[in-house]
């Protein structure tokens, strides 16, 4: 597993010794010599000095976030330059002006007419008032044929103008960039470069934002693949955005002037909703200015772009035939939470494994009943060679103080795999909760919101954030590479953390979450084998389960709407440092789990972005 007790961040927050202790840590060193003989094999020795000096920076005055925003090198321009994909299409940047300062705008031109793919268009439409015509003479001042400058008679606002520009462009594909930004030299490359391998007709990419002056950095936007669970909870996708002009006449057209402040937002839904191939490219090709005219700078005072986001989710729901509301989460401007109707209820059916442990136990259930929001609950309390007398007592209390509370026994040694498998093999319920009696449930309709995403078809497995007892992070879905194999995400993160862009704070897509609390369709866990009792008897059973849901197309999911303490292996201890033939049982169903999904590893989880580490469970950077 990823090693614990490590700071929030080992990227940053860095001393010298400290990251002299760090890399004299056999797995850290070990990392970063694979990483520097690779670099220097594939890349070049400019690329290792850049990593080199990288770190240096990190230990000595603090990080050059330059090092971090994937600016190609010498030779990699040059090469760009000179290629050749069997698709040229032309590409359309669209850029609506509005009083435009001439500094930025100057800024702005140079990096798309720079650009390494030559196929493109630069589209301008200026509604800039009387007062600003440096902004016209700063266009003209340009002389490069592939600027096309239009002169809009009134300023129609953020979606009209910009749809002003859509109607004049010529490309099969279309690029979106605001006035005061910056692409980098090998933006419009990586995007053809998509489009060519993948059929992409939607393109992506990683972003930073920046002081006005693109000199000071104020965060890093380092994104997953598709989530369109992730997105309606906050616009992670933003920019660069990259799409065919067949898409976009399939998503209705441009921008819609009732989304302004999020016009973008209900753009992206509409094109992504629609779009046959969605592709992300993991590398910084956009950079944000961020300053006091820009929405860079924080939407916290722009209630009606909040208002907005939350109306551009809320039709795509109607779109999809998906009921539900849409609401603003407090605190965390740009982030959303969405309330699905339950249109397809049934029963849910809760199998708790149970060891002695009453108290757990007694808790477990306590905490269930109160607040699981649902009605139609059964509760299978899952005997397994208890011994203790107040166990048998705690299981007749139950019995008679729960409605629809039954214990089974299930006679075999330890299998945790089994033991639920045997537990669904006598539910009667439509969906099913896995829970360990070490949960603690806390949010007042728990069930109700596992089940408001169970209950979707295009859904499989979904998870619940958990706590530690400290009140810290346990788990908020589970990646896949993770200290070699399989982590949770954000894990010892403050309880009231929002996370890296919003990730504790929405819902998110995640190849697996943990069976410590996992809903899933009855009839799914029927029809893919349940877990896996023979090869992963206690360890991976659920992030195998997961995988299994996922590779056949289903979204698992988790949300932080749903969350419990999680008194973590109390009744068991920690197998993964429990010596004798414990830890070698964990040992071989990690090896199985690694040999089965070596692929994926190699690959990288999808929903992680390989800016991040893999030795760290807590979202720090490599």
């Amino acid at each position: 597993m990823p090693e614990e007790n490590t700071p929030k961040n080992p990227a940053e927050h860095d001393s010298f010794a400290k990251a002299l202790r760090r890399t004299a840590r056999p797995a850290h060193f070990a990392s970063l010599a694979r990483r520097a003989a690779a670099c220097l094999r594939e890349r070049g020795a400019e690329a290792l000095w850049r990593e080199a000096s990288f770190r240096i920076s990190l230990m000595t005055k603090g990080e050059v976030w330059r090092f971090r925003a994937d600016i190609p090198l010498r030779r990699e321009l040059k090469a760009q330059r000179a290629a050749r994909f069997a698709r040229m299409p032309l590409v359309s940047v669209v850029v609506p002006l509005y009083n435009t300062p001439p500094k930025f705008l100057r800024e702005m031109m140079r990096s798309v007419l720079g650009q390494t793919y030559a196929g493109l268009e630069l589209v301008l439409t200026d509604a800039s008032d009387a007062a600003h015509g440096e902004v016209e003479k700063a266009v003209r001042a340009v002389r490069d044929a592939r600027v096309h400058y239009i002169r809009l008679a009134k300023n129609g606002g953020i979606a009209e103008n910009t749809n002003a520009a859509l109607a004049a462009a010529q490309g099969e594909y279309i690029a979106l960039l605001d006035h005061d930004d910056v692409l980098t030299p090998n933006a419009l490359y990586e995007a053809v470069k998509a489009v060519n391998e993948q059929g992409a007709d939607f393109v992506y990419s990683d972003e930073i934002v920046l002081d006005s002056t693109l000199k000071k950095l104020g965060e890093y936007h380092f994104k997953p693949d598709f989530s369109p669970d992730t997105l309606r909870g906050c616009n992670y996708i933003t920019h660069l955005a990259v799409f065919s002009r067949a898409l976009l006449a399939a998503a209705g057209g441009g921008e819609r002037a009732e989304f302004d402040g999020a016009q973008d937002f209900d753009l992206i839904l509409r094109l992504t909703e629609r779009a046959q191939k969605v592709a992300h490219v993991p590398k910084v090709l956009y950079w944000w200015r961020g300053h006091g005219g820009s929405t860079a700078s924080g939407m916290q005072a722009k209630p009606y772009a909040l208002a907005a986001g939350a109306a551009a989710v809320e039709a795509q729901l109607l779109r999809l035939d998906m009921p539900g509301r849409v609401e603003p989460i407090p605190g965390s401007p740009g982030a959303y939470r969405t309330r699905y109707d339950v249109t397809r209820p049934g029963r849910v059916t809760v199998l708790i494994p149970n060891k002695d442990h009453s108290e757990d136990l007694a808790r477990c259930l306590e905490s269930l009943y109160r607040n699981a929001g649902w009605d139609d609950l059964e509760v299978l309390v899952l005997e397994n060679n208890s011994t203790q007398a107040e166990t048998f007592a705690c299981y007749r209390r139950a019995q008679q103080q729960y409605p629809n509370c039954r214990v089974l026994t299930y006679k075999g040694g330890f299998n945790f795999s089994a033991i639920n498998n045997f537990g669904a093999r006598h539910a009667t319920g439509a969906h099913l909760l896995l829970l360990n009696n070490d949960i603690q449930v806390e949010t007042p309709g728990f069930v109700r919101e596992l089940l408001s995403y169970s209950q979707r078809p295009d859904v499989g497995a979904v998870g619940a954030k958990l706590f530690y007892p400290d009140g810290t992070i346990q788990h908020a879905g589970v990646f896949i590479g993770l200290g070699g194999s399989a982590g949770h995400s954000h894990k010892g993160h403050p309880r009231d953390s929002g996370g890296d862009m919003y990730r504790l704070a929405t819902t998110q897509n995640m190849c697996a979450v943990t069976g410590a609390c996992l809903m899933v369709k009855k009839e799914l866990y029927d029809r893919f084998g349940g877990l896996d009792e023979e090869n992963f008897a206690v360890a991976y059973n659920d992030v195998d389960f997961c995988l299994r849901l996922w590779q056949s197309g289903l979204l698992n999911v988790m949300t932080p709407f749903a969350a419990a303490v999680h008194h973590e292996s109390k009744s068991r201890g920690d197998d993964t440092r429990a010596g004798g033939e414990k830890q070698a049982r964990y040992e071989r169903e990690k090896a199985r789990f690694c040999a089965r999904y070596a692929g994926l590893m190699q690959q990288g989880d999808p929903y992680y972005n390989p800016h991040f580490t893999l030795l760290y469970e807590n979202y720090g950077y490599k």
